[in-house]
């Protein structure tokens, strides 16, 4: 089945460059091309849509309006957001599992959110990812702290509670989200993980670990002026000089 979709976007060289763009793949059909809200909704009250490529900085009406009221249906078409903020604002798109373009268009990005597209709507993934959209447009896009964290894996999406992180290790340009009983790899770095946490309930230890404030058990010297912390559910974990104050402080 072809995967329809629906570009909603102000700025006409912007339009053209992604219709232009998504031509490459054949299984692609253009339902619409809009330049703002009100006529996105006119099509998508008439058309079956399976993806939005919406622009958030509108002048008449933020993309953020329309993705909330979208975010409401069972079933909502997958929306990318096309943005031109900077990396920093983008950190609740990651930690919502949710696709974003940067303007201007990078055609391997595109790529891999077409992959990505298609393998959600091969899982019939929609009920899933409605979720993670309302989760998203509910917070705001404000500084709060996100309750729970979208997990994107091929094609599916997990919600994982940020109350059941025991502690997070790094893993390159991923987090490795240790639970009671298993581990979750997600895709965000640790440092862009960091500031979406509350600094109330998790703590810095080292460079590549992030743990649970109240998991935290006992510090233990191993030699070379090195320690090593034990957590509560038994895990260990290296705690570097930088980080040893203000551990000892909460400890």
């Amino acid at each position: 089945m072809p995967v329809r979709y629906l570009i909603v976007d102000d700025e006409l060289p912007s339009r053209s460059n992604l219709r232009l763009a998504l031509a490459a793949h054949p299984d692609w059909r253009l339902v619409a091309e809009c330049d703002g809200t009100a006529s996105a909704r006119a099509v998508l009250a008439a058309q079956e849509v399976d993806v939005i490529f919406l622009d958030i900085q509108m002048p008449a009406e933020s993309g953020l309006v329309l993705a909330r009221e979208i975010s409401r249906a069972c079933a909502p078409p997958l929306i990318v957001f096309v943005t031109a903020y900077s990396e920093h604002a983008i950190d609740a798109f990651d930690v919502h599992a949710l696709d974003y373009l940067l303007k201007p268009l990078n055609d391997a990005r595109l790529a891999q959110t077409v992959e990505r597209i298609g393998a959600m709507l091969g899982q019939r993934q929609r009920e899933a990812y409605g979720a993670a959209l309302r989760d998203y447009v509910d917070a705001g896009q404000t500084a709060a702290r996100p309750e729970r964290i979208n997990v994107r894996s091929v094609g599916r999406i997990e919600q994982i509670r940020v109350a059941d992180i025991l502690w997070i290790e790094s893993a390159g340009n991923y987090v490795e989200l240790h639970l009671a009983g298993r581990t979750v790899l997600h895709r965000i770095t640790l440092n862009r993980l960091e500031t979406l946490l509350a600094p109330e309930d998790f703590l810095r230890v080292h460079r590549g670990a992030i743990v649970r404030r109240g998991e935290i058990a006992r510090l233990d010297s191993v030699g070379d002026g090195s320690y090593r912390l034990t957590l509560r559910c038994g895990a260990t974990v290296a705690v570097s000089e930088r980080y040893l104050g203000a551990l000892k402080s909460a400890m």
